[in-house]
């Protein structure tokens, strides 16, 4: 497909993308983004779901970092999110450093190979951040091309969190693999929609909080979003404001890397939106 230009029409959702300007909108209903190469994308508001409820004027970067201040609704949190490739960490230096909550990659299925794997450092990792009292979370990087291999994910999670308690959601994501052929390249955003539920609805029956790691390619192209409402959103956006107009509760913000002491390379970093209690 030439990523230089495109068309793609799923649901409600029209979508173009140019890399040489800034496309303009015809409609109230359209917005602009930007996605992580660069490329500018026109989009329709799907207005069956929930609009975004921050005001994104109140978003502001200290060193590395995201804030949200300002909106007596909401508190923030910091975290990150790591897997196997962050190698071994110092858990107690990582907490002394001011993260407060983590999502731990538990499983991952190969592009091409299919074959489901549990991620190699996922117990150790896990361990190490209960040891320090840290909020926890998991996710499963997903190629399921069908629902039986969506449930087949998540009955991997069922199975190795069976000793441990997490107190944060249980993430489904889906992934685009753009530097090789994948399996899932030829795959609809209906069956992608399917897959979701189908792995949501498993874990939510087995006692977890679901929630759904996603960008706004994917809320424009490839997911049915009204028909995943009742799912928590994980959103992925590296630019200075997030720009989805649909509502998130985790924004990972940066896809560069920070440094975090007790880990020997950059991670991914992560802003928790908590609604204050009235």
């Amino acid at each position: 497909m030439n990523r230089n230009f495109f068309a793609c029409i799923l649901g409600a959702a029209v979508v173009f993308a140019s890399c040489s300007s800034i496309p303009k909108t015809t409609s109230p209903d359209e917005f602009v983004f930007k996605d992580a190469a660069g490329l500018y994308h026109v989009a329709t508001i799907n207005h069956e779901v929930q609009k975004v409820q921050y005001d994104r004027k109140l978003f502001s970067r200290k060193q590395h970092r995201m804030i949200y201040a300002g909106d007596p609704n909401y508190t923030c949190r910091f975290g990150i999110d790591i897997s196997r490739h962050e190698g071994e960490i110092d858990w107690k230096k990582v907490k002394e450093s001011g993260v407060e909550f983590v999502f731990i990659r538990i499983g991952y299925r190969g592009y091409q190979t299919g074959i489901l794997h549990l991620d190699e450092n996922f117990h150790q990792n896990i361990k190490g951040a209960l040891e320090q009292n840290l909020d926890i979370g998991v996710y499963v990087f997903s190629q399921a091309i069908n629902e039986e291999e969506a449930l087949e994910e998540a009955e991997l999670v069922i199975k190795e969190l069976e000793n441990y308690k997490i107190t944060l959601p249980v993430v489904f994501d889906p992934e685009s693999i753009s530097w090789e052929e994948a399996r899932t390249d030829d795959i609809s955003g209906e069956q992608f929609t399917k897959n979701t539920i189908a792995f949501c609805n498993r874990v939510k029956e087995a006692g977890y909080d679901p929630m759904i790691y996603s960008n706004l390619i994917w809320e424009t192209e490839f997911f049915d979003l009204s028909q995943l409402s009742e799912y928590k959103i994980w959103f992925a956006d590296y630019e200075k404001k997030p720009q989805s107009p649909y509502h998130f509760e985790f924004w990972q913000y940066e896809g560069e890397g920070i440094k975090v002491p007790g880990i020997n390379r950059k991670v991914d970093a992560d802003i928790q939106l908590i609604p204050v209690k009235q």
